[in-house]
């Protein structure tokens, strides 16, 4: 087996629904412009209060992809 080396990034995603629907946009707008992506961890979620309302939701998502540096 290859042995690979993974970097990690991390992204806040939002969304006027959901933690999940947030979560999920952060994946797919990384995924437009990363190959590989692996694994995704919440690390923290948080609300955007205004006037007393939750008006967005937001997920701090860590994701691993393939490094593929020089060799």
């Amino acid at each position: 087996m290859k042995e690979s080396t993974y970097k990690i990034i991390e992204l806040v995603g939002s969304s006027s629904s959901s933690w999940e629907d947030a979560a999920k946009n952060a994946v797919e707008t990384a995924a437009k412009t990363l190959r590989g992506l692996r694994i995704g961890e919440i690390n923290k979620l948080d609300l955007k209060i205004d006037n007393g309302k939750v008006v967005a939701y937001r997920a701090r998502v860590n994701l691993s992809f393939r490094y593929e540096g020089e060799e």
